[in-house]
C-alpha cells in the first residue's frame, strides 16, 4: 500500500472518528440519523447523472433566459427516464438570480415541472469553487474545443468574494428566497449547498460561506435533507463541519471499485444515507460496469458525470485536451449524444439492468 493511500485511510479514519471538534453551531437542526434514514426509505435507492443540457456550457447558460432551453431539458430528462434514472444534480446559479429573482424561479419551477413529469426528482447545488474564478451574466464564451469543462464558472464569482461585507447579505437573500419557495416541494429530493468548497486554490477560506449557508438554510427548516460533499481529505476543517452538518452524507469519488470501497466503508460508520454526487471517469477504472453495481448493493446513491455529451465537454479527459475538437476514443464522461445514442451500447444495458434491481428492493 503505497503512503498516500495509508495516509488517506488515517485522515478519513481521524475525521470521521471524532464526534466533537468543535462547537458546531446549528447542531441541534441536524436531523437525528433516524429521521434521514427515514427520509431514505421514502426515497428509495437513487441513482441519476449531473446534469446541464447539451445546449449549455455552464450553469449562467442553463439558466439565462435568451438561452434557456426547455426543449432540450424535456428531450434528455427523456432519455435519463428511459435508463432507470430517477435523480438529476442541478447547479443553480446567484447572478442570474439576482439579475431578475422572480424570472428565475419561474424557470426553476419550469424545470422541476419537466423533471417531475419523467419521474426524476433533483438535487439542486448553490455554490460552487470549480472551474473557471469569474463569470458574468449575458453571452458566456465559447467552449474551447476539445477542452474540458472550458467555461465552466465558479458561483459566487471571484471577483466579488474580496468584499464579504456585500457579497453576503445578497447570497443571503438568494439562499433564503429559493429555499423559501422551495421547501416543501416534493420535486426537490436534496439541497447540495457547495459543491467542492476550497477547490481551485480557495482552501479553508471557503469555510465561511459553508458555515453561513447552512445557518441560511437551517432558519427556514427546508423539508428536504442538506448536505455538503466530502472530496478532498486534506481540506480536514471543512469536511467536518460539513459532516457534522449534514443530514445526508454525500461524498466525490471517480476511483476504481477497489478506492472508492474504502472511502464508502469508512463514510457507512455515520450511519446515515449516503449518495455518491459525483463518480464514473472511464480512464481511472470507474464505470457502470463495476463501480455502478456495487453502489446499488451498498445502498449507496449514485449520481454520475454526466448524462448528454454537449458545450460543457466532459467527454474530454481533465488535462488532455484535443485542440482539434474531435471526438476523444475513449469518453472521459458521459453517457449518450445528443440523438439519444449511447457511446457504448454495453454501458446502457448495465444500467437498465441495475436500476431494475430497484424495485426488488
Amino acid at each position: 500500500m503505497k503512503t498516500a493511500r495509508i495516509l488517506f485511510i488515517l485522515s478519513l479514519v481521524l475525521t470521521y472518528s471524532c464526534n466533537q471538534p468543535e462547537k458546531r453551531p446549528d447542531v441541534n437542526s441536524v436531523w437525528p440519523v433516524e429521521k434521514a434514514n427515514e427520509w431514505q426509505l421514502k426515497t428509495g435507492w437513487l441513482s441519476g447523472s449531473n446534469f446541464l443540457p447539451s445546449t449549455a456550457s455552464n450553469a449562467l447558460e442553463m439558466w439565462q433566459k435568451d438561452t434557456f432551453d426547455p426543449v432540450t431539458i424535456d428531450t434528455e430528462l427523456g432519455y435519463a427516464r428511459d435508463l432507470g434514472f430517477n435523480i438529476m444534480r442541478v447547479w443553480l446559479n446567484s447572478l442570474v438570480w439576482k439579475d431578475d429573482p422572480e424570472e428565475f424561479k419561474k424557470r426553476v419551477n419550469e424545470y422541476l415541472t419537466i423533471s417531475d413529469k419523467h419521474g426524476i426528482g433533483t438535487m439542486f447545488v448553490f455554490f460552487c469553487d470549480c472551474w473557471n474564478e469569474n463569470s458574468k451574466t449575458g453571452p458566456q464564451p465559447a467552449p474551447k474545443p476539445g477542452v474540458h469543462n472550458s467555461t465552466w464558472a465558479q458561483d459566487p464569482s471571484c471577483d466579488l468574494r474580496t468584499d464579504t461585507t456585500a457579497l453576503y447579505p445578497w447570497l443571503g437573500e438568494y439562499v433564503t428566497d429559493i429555499i423559501t419557495t422551495f421547501k416543501n416541494d416534493h420535486r426537490v429530493l436534496v439541497w447540495d449547498l457547495y459543491n467542492e468548497p476550497g477547490n481551485s486554490r480557495h482552501g479553508n477560506e471557503s469555510l465561511p460561506l459553508i458555515k453561513n449557508a447552512f445557518r441560511w438554510v437551517r432558519k427556514i427548516n427546508p423539508s428536504q435533507p442538506l448536505t455538503i460533499g466530502i472530496y478532498n481529505i486534506n481540506l480536514h476543517e471543512i469536511n467536518m463541519f460539513c459532516i457534522n452538518n449534514s443530514d445526508i452524507i454525500t461524498y466525490h469519488n471517480y476511483n476504481d471499485p477497489r478506492q472508492h470501497a474504502v472511502m464508502l466503508k469508512l463514510l457507512k460508520l455515520h450511519g446515515r444515507p449516503m449518495i455518491c454526487t459525483e463518480w464514473m471517469a472511464r480512464h481511472f477504472d470507474s464505470k457502470f460496469t463495476n463501480v455502478f453495481p456495487m453502489l446499488q448493493r451498498e445502498n449507496v446513491g449514485a449520481i454520475g458525470w454526466g448524462l448528454v455529451a454537449g458545450k460543457s465537454n466532459t467527454i474530454y479527459k481533465w488535462g488532455e485536451p484535443i485542440p482539434d475538437g474531435s471526438e476523444p476514443k475513449l469518453w472521459f464522461h458521459d453517457i449518450l449524444r445528443p440523438d439519444g445514442s449511447p457511446f457504448d451500447k454495453t454501458e446502457i444495458d448495465s444500467i437498465k439492468a441495475v436500476n431494475s434491481r430497484r424495485k426488488l428492493n
